[in-house]
């Protein structure tokens, strides 16, 4: 072996354990934020070596943030499970690599009554998923299809609703209206231009909320939606 192909073949052996210690150490920051229980931390394991492997064939998150998956990505959706203590039933519309819906579904895995439905359009991320939901026991139903054909025909009442990187709030509050008028608690984490988003709501919609800072970003906060309602549909009705 030449001099310079054992040079490369030990730097890239390096970068592989380079990434395996940041990973850990990513993990465990993220555990320090959002602490859980021995048994969803197991769940999660294998959630996140699950979406690594998948991850080498599709991309399911950025590749800028697989050192720090732990963080950017599984702490930062089981910061919602604190802002809705008492949920069961939720649901993840857009739920792509699994966050926020199959992170909460690991967490959720030991309580009595706990079930998350998943609604991915893509094929290959719904199988994703599936397989997901498979390995770590977690209690996840996933939906292929559309966003609006889950709405439109879902019989299920539902907790909490959430998206996250789905679209801006305006889009996202029309897509997930149906569930929050039958008295879903919404869920939704923003980033820095929460303000702007949240005043083109209100061009369109009535709508009760609060932010809860994130623990993950500090320019990020959470969306939680108690009541929504069209501006268009109250003038018409006061009209009649």
């Amino acid at each position: 072996m030449s001099p310079d192909r054992g040079g490369r073949q030990a730097s890239r052996r390096s970068q592989v354990r380079t990434s395996k210690e940041d990973l850990l150490r990513d993990r465990a920051r993220a555990l320090e934020l959002t602490p859980v229980s021995r048994e969803t931390t197991a769940r999660l394991d294998r959630f996140v070596a699950t979406l690594l492997d998948w991850q080498q064939r599709m991309n399911l998150i950025s590749h800028s943030t697989e050192a720090t998956v732990w963080t950017r990505h599984v702490a930062d959706s089981l910061q919602l499970l604190p802002l809705a203590p008492e949920a069961r039933v939720w649901v993840d519309l857009g739920a792509g690599g699994g966050f926020p819906g199959l992170v909460i579904a690991c967490a959720l895995g030991d309580t009595p009554g706990a079930q998350v439905h998943l609604v991915e359009s893509n094929g290959k991320k719904a199988s994703f998923l599936r397989e997901a939901a498979q390995v770590t026991g977690a209690l996840a139903t996933v939906h292929a299809m559309r966003i609006e054909e889950f709405v439109e025909n879902t019989t299920e009442s539902f907790d909490v609703v959430t998206a996250r990187a789905l679209a801006p709030l305006p889009a996202l509050l029309t897509m997930a209206y149906p569930l929050l008028q039958k008295g879903a608690l919404g869920l939704f984490p923003k980033g820095q231009d929460v303000g702007s988003e949240l005043t083109e709501a209100a061009k369109c919609w009535r709508l009760q909320c609060t932010l809860a800072q994130s623990r993950t970003d500090a320019r990020g906060q959470i969306v939680v939606v108690r009541s929504l309602a069209p501006k268009s549909r109250e003038k018409g009705s006061r009209r009649q």
